[in-house]
């Protein structure tokens, strides 16, 4: 369910809930509904969005008694899906990344639009478990390296940590945590830029570009795509986790984003 809860008149109104409805009504595309002005996706509940939900009800859902509430399993929500104006914008990417601030999605949308096409990350199922797998990893665009010092490594020889130091100056850093000295190597390698010299190893969390592009590296090695595309969650979350660590919350932006984005 894109959403968990109601949304709405008397309803649970989670945050991340009501972002998803104040993005789809944003979204819709129908004639026949028309907002004056865009709701902020700002997951607050509010006159606004419940007199926009109100209309929608009456004008496209043709519901005889508005009640200004959206249920996960409702009618409203469902014609609010057919409605929408599918694809990576803005909106959508502010309610698949519910967690995040709107300052920080506004600047990697670009890069994410720019991005996807280079590594064939060009279906919207594709694009959907990419955002999934970011999204929990980073929460929403929040971190771009582990909380953890990174001391845990120490002396990882499967991840070239050879000399001492190098679990914490090679720690996980990244949308999908790039982790260990022979890891930075490789994809230093990859981009031309010597991220074993003092100093680079922090570019893959400084710098925006890199954060992402060091995560669709590591999609394109593990060849997520192929996985994707048989819509298989937990085999792309044990290739990236090793595990099934917080596979709910995956689901959970996978369903958002295929709410966005999956016909």
């Amino acid at each position: 369910m894109a959403i968990l809860q109601s949304v709405g008149e008397e309803g649970v109104n989670d945050r991340v809930d009501v972002k998803v409805i104040q993005a789809a009504l944003n979204l819709s595309q129908s004639d026949k509904f028309k907002l004056d002005k865009q709701l902020v996706v700002d997951g607050d509940i509010g006159s606004k969005t419940i007199l926009a939900i109100e209309a929608f009800q009456k004008n496209i859902v043709k519901l005889g008694n508005p009640d200004g509430r959206i249920d996960p399993d409702g009618r409203t929500l469902g014609t609010l899906k057919s409605n929408i104006l599918e694809g990576l914008n803005q909106d959508s990417l502010m309610a698949i990344m519910a967690m995040g601030r709107k300052s920080t999605i506004k600047l990697y949308l670009p890069l994410l639009n720019l991005s996807l096409p280079k590594y064939e990350i060009n279906t919207p199922l594709r694009t959907a478990h990419f955002l999934a797998q970011i999204g929990h990893e980073s929460l929403s665009f929040v971190y771009t390296q582990e909380v953890a010092s990174g001391a845990a490594y120490e002396g990882r020889l499967d991840l070239g940590n050879t000399q001492p130091g190098d679990g914490v100056r090679f720690k996980g850093r990244g949308l999908i945590q790039l982790t260990g000295r022979d890891n930075y190597k490789k994809y230093g390698k990859f981009i031309s830029v010597d991220l074993l010299h003092s100093g680079n190893e922090q570019l893959i969390a400084e710098k925006p570009e890199y954060a992402l592009d060091v995560s669709l590296w590591f999609w394109n090695k593990r060849k997520l795509n192929d996985y994707a595309d048989e819509d298989n969650l937990k085999a792309i979350t044990r290739r990236i986790n090793g595990g099934y660590n917080g596979l709910e919350d995956r689901e959970h932006y996978l369903n958002r984003a295929k709410f966005f984005l999956v016909s």
